[in-house]
């Protein structure tokens, strides 16, 4: 199963990241993709900025998808702060 979600998400980003990574950047997106899903990313403000090639400006996006059921979660905050040090 992990396999499976994890190719999904390596799609995702072959289908709507226009512009290269580095493994790090790669890797953070993966992160991101199988835990908020493909649906989310490929719409995100996060993705727009990257495939403009602000770098700076979609990492910073990501303390912006920290809250489950509208409520701030102290893990997804640890998650989205490791994706923000790799991108």
């Amino acid at each position: 199963m992990l396999r499976i979600d994890v190719r999904d998400a390596e799609a995702c980003i072959s289908a709507n990241v226009n512009v290269p990574l580095t493994q790090n950047q790669f890797d953070a997106l993966v992160s991101f993709i199988f835990n908020l899903g493909c649906g989310h990313f490929s719409t995100s403000t996060l993705l727009r900025k990257l495939n403009a090639r602000d770098y700076s400006g979609a990492a910073e996006e990501f303390p912006r998808w920290v809250k489950a059921g509208g409520i701030i979660m102290p893990g997804l905050v640890r998650r989205r702060q490791y994706e923000y040090e790799l991108l």
